[in-house]
């Protein structure tokens, strides 16, 4: 027993000598997360927010069809993604010229399409969830497309927040799509969950250690802002 709680606890003392110290590699899987992570949301967003609007005000043939396809992708398996965007952007695919492959690009591409089913049902159920009396006032008003859909967004903006911050979560989190896709190459792909992989499998447990406890915190912020933007949208 005391040769156990000794093995953990020269785990913990290696993790935080080394985030004391602000360990070059270690930090380096946090950039790389960081990086990654930033590119994917800002695509899932920018194609992700007009999609799900449109998902939810307008009529349209196959409508059903398209909300069904959406949230069944929300289930599906990062290493299932990870492997589709393989076959896309590996030398072979009809991708391979952009040369993604084991790049931070090529990473958050992957994860784009992990992020992008959530952001699309999760803002589709939030505009769904407003006042449908908003939008007829708005166009009895005068107001344009545009206008519309930026006020009626606007009106659900923290539940539009809080869909952002769980694909966040995921997309942080993963480890298929990045190992897959951006090779676990160290100090170029090497993410904090591929890190974390990599170096427990190599009984290097102290920097696998602070690791987690870097993305243990990470996630402990991101559970507070839902919870609080969860509060702040409540009527």
């Amino acid at each position: 027993m005391g040769g156990s709680l000794d093995y953990i606890w020269d785990g913990l003392i290696t993790a935080v000598g080394l985030l004391v110290r602000l360990d070059p590699e270690t930090f380096s899987a946090v950039a790389a997360t960081v990086k990654v992570s930033s590119m994917s949301m800002g695509l899932s967003l920018i194609i992700g927010l007009p999609l799900g609007f449109a998902l939810a005000q307008t009529r349209f043939p196959g409508r059903r069809a398209a909300r069904t396809t959406v949230d069944t992708l929300l289930s599906l398996p990062t290493v299932v993604i990870g492997l589709l965007a393989y076959t896309f952007i590996s030398r072979r695919g009809p991708l391979g010229g952009l040369e993604l492959l084991f790049t931070l690009q090529g990473v958050a591409l992957a994860q784009t399409f992990l992020a992008l089913p959530i952001v699309i049902s999760l803002t589709a159920a939030a505009v769904e969830g407003q006042d449908r009396r908003l939008r007829q006032t708005l166009l009895t008003l005068g107001a344009s497309a545009r206008q519309t859909a930026r006020s009626t967004l606007w009106e659900a903006r923290f539940a539009v927040l809080a869909a952002a911050l769980a694909a966040y979560g995921r997309v942080v989190s993963e480890v298929g799509i990045s190992m897959m896709v951006g090779g676990n190459i160290k100090w170029h792909t090497r993410t904090i969950t591929t890190a974390i992989a990599l170096e427990t499998g190599k009984g290097e447990f102290g920097m696998g250690i602070a690791l987690g406890v870097v993305l243990m915190i990470w996630a402990g912020i991101l559970n507070l802002l839902l919870a609080w933007l969860k509060k702040r949208s409540e009527p």
